[in-house]
């Protein structure tokens, strides 16, 4: 260590790395802590429950391990970076600027952060199973318009901000936007069910809106909503910023449903008088791909047919039948004479099915690095830009601790780099897996990285499906005790409360009703329930439960939604829904179970805020008496 002629103090790179070493170490323990439940819990259920070891294991391992450090770059960059930002315009900007500029500000806000969210991009790559013949609409949304999508649900979240502020501004209750933006949605919701076109979007419709409420969009807008909040109200932040976040889940699927209707109207998508999409359509067309689901098994091959021939012995995993002749009974026996006998191949046996590679061979390291850090760059940069420009022409205000920004944008754009590459090293990968295997507790199907066919684990598909909806019930409660946003959720919900609704009675609360949606979305797969039947059911349910709660339990009840979708466990749900949806025999997509565990937190936050209301008021009246 040494000091310059400007006094500044100049460290050596080992004194640096005595220095930051334990801070990274920390912010490290701390995403680790946030994933580690739920990879635990996948791996143990496929390897104790299911009797299968993990395919490709030291790849999903490194892919784990590249996400918590990713994580904890791009988290340390939104703190030191993207958040001053914002909180600084939040802070200025109603107070130096008009209603329109700030109301453009906000829905440029929410269309930039939308882009910047991690789990955005896994709609991009959510539609390589989907079978353009069975759901042309939404093959062509997901592979022919996917920048549309990505649009949309972009604009969906810019609108939702507007609206948050000028909810602020003029004082709406959040009551008033969210009964008829529900009872839209529910009503559209019907009316595509009865479309056997627009049926199937409904998944990607309502799993958008949980994408979107991320680490970078409800920072980002509730720094915003806390600064109008301190100009136009009453100067108390704590209950600042409730409702965007629900706004932000719930527009968004507004959105795409508006977007398939747009495009029947143009009847531009797969298959249709219109349509002009991609080469691989057509490809698809001509060749479709076969479901892995598939329960009948390949026959012999020539080689097997060689060795029979020259030992006389057939292969073991054989079954004979009988082909023509008659049948007689004669002293007890059954005789058939003149018929065939018929070698056919049988499933092959547990034990020869599952691959042995620890790492996919097909998969390119430095192809999908780069390809991440496109991603980043598109994300981050024009966000970035945007917050600058703002800060610098629109507001005459001095950017400060310039070198700490920036050194946040830079961390910020390794850390979503590297968090993409392990998303498709390790969560994708595993979320994918156990979503294949999860059916084989119910259903005869070829497991993940396999050669043959596994028999279900349960002779009867009622137990088996059981045990799949429990299976989903344990990922959705304890991955959502592990969210760290859950904790700031409780602790800010019970000082607004004055202790009645405590913290941990929260996170139970909401961790409960994710779990139950969970199970619900997997048995909603299992049983091939289409979506409209267990999702409008609980949103009918939500308009009595909002009527007649108060308007905080109102604010907090909505937005615990939107904490539960964190960018672990997004890509690690849809992934398995998609993965259970195509390998379960007569489903077509697995979409669905993410707003299926968006709405069950809300039910279970408003009832029990109901049960602690009531209790409240009985205290006080006691009070009152004695």
């Amino acid at each position: 260590m040494s000091a310059g002629a400007t006094g500044r103090v100049r460290l050596s790179f080992g004194e640096t790395l005595k220095i930051l070493g334990p801070y990274f170490y920390e912010n490290l323990l701390e995403q680790l802590r946030a994933v580690w439940f739920i990879v635990a819990y996948l791996l143990l259920f496929q390897i104790l429950v299911l009797g299968l070891p993990i395919v490709h294991a030291v790849m999903i391992g490194v892919g784990i391990a590249i996400v918590a450090l990713g994580l904890m770059f791009f988290m340390e960059g939104l703190r030191l970076g993207l958040m001053p930002l914002g909180e600084t315009i939040g802070a200025i900007l109603p107070r130096n600027s008009s209603l329109p500029v700030i109301l453009l500000f906000a829905f440029l806000l929410g269309l930039g952060a939308t882009f910047a969210e991690p789990a955005i991009a896994v709609l991009r790559s959510a539609g390589a199973d989907v079978q353009p013949q069975q759901m042309p609409l939404l093959y062509s949304l997901l592979n022919d318009f996917p920048d549309q999508l990505v649009a949309v649900v972009g604009v969906g979240v810019g609108v939702a901000v507007m609206f948050g502020i000028l909810r602020f501004f003029l004082g709406w209750s959040l009551k008033a936007i969210v009964l008829p933006l529900v009872v839209l949605l529910c009503a559209l919701t019907v009316y595509a069910h009865t479309s056997d076109v627009l049926q199937p979007v409904l998944g990607l419709a309502w799993d958008c809106g949980a994408v979107t409420t991320g680490p970078v969009t409800v920072p980002l807008v509730l720094a915003l909503g806390i600064g109008v909040c301190r100009i136009v109200g009453d100067g108390d932040s704590g209950n600042a910023g409730f409702g965007i976040v629900t706004l932000a889940s719930l527009f968004p699927i507004l959105a795409v449903l508006l977007l398939g209707l747009w495009h029947v109207q143009q009847d531009d998508y797969y298959g249709r008088a219109n349509y002009a999409g991609a080469v691989a359509a057509i490809e698809a067309q001509a060749s479709p791909i076969q479901p892995r689901n598939t329960t009948e098994p390949d026959g012999f091959s020539e080689e097997e047919f060689r060795k029979f021939l020259k030992s006389g012995v057939p292969p073991s995993d054989y079954r004979l039948r009988f082909q023509g002749g008659y049948s007689e009974l004669v002293d007890g026996r059954i005789v058939v004479d003149a018929a065939s006998l018929v070698l056919e191949k049988r499933q092959l046996l547990q034990s020869k099915v599952v691959s042995r590679e620890t790492w996919d061979p097909q998969l390119r390291l430095l192809q999908e690095l780069k390809q991440g850090a496109m991603v980043a760059l598109r994300a981050i940069v024009p966000l970035c830009l945007f917050l600058l420009v703002t800060l610098r022409l629109v507001l005459p205000e001095r950017l400060r601790n310039r070198d700490e920004i920036f050194i946040g944008v830079m961390f910020a754009l390794a850390g979503m780099s590297l968090f993409m590459l392990g998303m498709t090293l390790g969560l994708t990968p595993l979320g994918a897996q156990l979503g294949s295997n999860v059916p084989l507790s119910f259903a005869t199907l070829t497991p993940w990285g396999a050669e043959g066919l596994h028999e279900p684990l349960f002779a009867t598909q009622t137990a088996g499906k059981v045990l799949a909806a429990v299976f989903g019930f344990f990922l959705g409660y304890g991955a959502t005790l592990a969210e760290p946003a859950l904790n700031a959720l409780g602790r800010t919900v019970e000082k607004i409360t004055i202790g009645a609704f405590k913290k941990s009675l929260l996170m139970q609360s909401v961790a409960l009703g994710v779990g139950a949606g969970i199970a619900v979305g997997v048995i909603k797969i299992a049983f091939d329930i289409p979506l409209e039947y267990l999702l409008v059911p609980p949103y009918l349910l939500l308009l009595v439960l909002t009527a007649i709660s108060s308007e905080e339990f109102v604010n907090f009840g909505w937005d615990s939604a939107g904490v539960t979708t964190g960018p672990i466990t997004v890509p690690l749900v849809l992934a398995m829904g998609l993965g259970i949806g195509a390998n379960v025999p007569g489903v077509s997509d697995g979409f669905g179970v993410l707003a299926l565990a968006s709405v069950g937190p809300i039910v279970t936050v408003l009832g029990v805020g109901l049960l602690v209301s009531r209790s409240r008021r009985g205290d006080a009246a006691l009070v009152k008496v004695s």
